[in-house]
């Protein structure tokens, strides 16, 4: 089936029913199954896309879909902004035991996480579904900044500074662990690159010539010739990367965040730029959001900076409702769900 969204056409899967990012299964306590809900039922500017490929994608996957009531027992929440309103709905409805939020991060919801949350009840969120665009936007960063294309699309004469860093043989340094680390660990595999990666907990990630926890960052920082940040935003890792770690960075090390805005301290960021401690520096993400007019970054030295389009509803549409059809079918099978949220972890 294709649906239109934003003047574009798509091929969207037709499976689940909905309420208006690691690809790994996650076992969780097993729920009692009934009819699933799809909420907000109509399509605005706060909801991934229209809700109606949805909730085609519950029932094709074999869910009962109907309006919310006493009888529903799991609810697809399509919008990213209005969580209070899902926290109200969560309130009101006790009876729920299964929750599918729209996005890979979740910390729109950390509040509803936090007060909400019960034994009974599986929050299920789309870590790892938007992998392959997110993980494509940062390999295209990386190479942007590389070949200073910043600062050479915005040329009006000719530059004939010989300057550029090839991708080749350099030391990457991923700050994350999920699907989109995975994913570009995979894209980066023909560079021959020396992959590290820095994760909350120990334990080896394919691809990767050696994994670390944070608590070694600052270890690995002055190594790198490439440093993406690709790990969930939660009050432990808010302004992750500072003023101290970019000064470990090499002065022609490169930068790039595609996670969320606010695990990087925008001041430091910078002053490392126009000091030029860093060779550049890209993010699909930043803090504020959207960035106001005039703010320093926009003009900082070597800097590419994208209004949040890693991933467009064009490539989301078809990849949530691919994981809520998956999610529908472990709902009424009482099967392993996937991209379980840990809801004291805050991802």
């Amino acid at each position: 089936m294709k649906i239109r969204q934003k003047d574009c056409v798509c091929e969207v899967p037709q499976h689940v029913a909905v309420l208006g990012d690691e690809t790994t299964s996650a076992a969780a306590p097993r729920v009692e199954s009934g009819p699933i809900a799809v909420l907000p039922e109509n399509h605005d500017d706060n909801t991934i896309g229209g809700s109606q490929v949805f909730r085609d994608a519950v029932v094709q996957a074999g869910g009962d879909l109907q309006p919310l009531g006493p009888d529903t027992r799991g609810l697809v929440w399509l919008s990213y902004t209005k969580s209070s309103e899902l926290g109200e709905v969560l309130a009101a409805n006790p009876q729920l035991t299964w929750v599918q939020l729209p996005w890979a991060g979740v910390d729109a919801y950390a509040q509803v996480l936090s007060e909400l949350s019960r034994p009974g009840l599986v929050f299920t969120s789309a870590k790892g579904s938007y992998a392959q665009p997110v993980a494509e936007h940062a390999f295209g960063m990386i190479f942007a900044l590389l070949r200073l294309f910043p600062r050479r699309i915005r040329a009006t004469s000719w530059d004939a500074e010989p300057k550029g860093i090839s991708l080749f043989n350099k030391n990457v340094v991923i700050i994350g662990a999920g699907g989109i680390a995975r994913e570009l660990i995979r894209q980066l595999e023909p560079f021959n690159t020396h992959i590290t990666v820095v994760r909350r907990s120990a334990g080896q990630v394919p691809g990767a010539a050696s994994t670390v926890t944070t608590d070694r960052l600052r270890k690995v920082l002055p190594s790198a010739d490439v440093v993406v940040v690709a790990a969930a935003l939660t009050g432990e890792t808010t302004h992750l990367i500072g003023a101290e770690e970019l000064a470990l960075m090499k002065p022609t090390a490169v930068f790039v965040n595609i996670a969320r805005g606010p695990l990087v301290d925008p001041d430091a960021l910078v002053e490392a730029l126009n000091a030029e401690k860093i060779y550049g520096a890209a993010m699909d993400v930043t803090q504020p959001e959207p960035l106001p007019d005039g703010h320093p970054l926009w003009t900082a030295k070597n800097v590419l900076i994208t209004p949040h389009m890693a991933d467009t509803p064009d490539m989301t549409a078809p990849l949530l409702a691919e994981r809520i059809s998956r999610n529908v079918a472990a709902f009424i099978d009482g099967e392993q769900f996937t991209g379980v949220v840990d809801t004291e972890a805050g991802y």
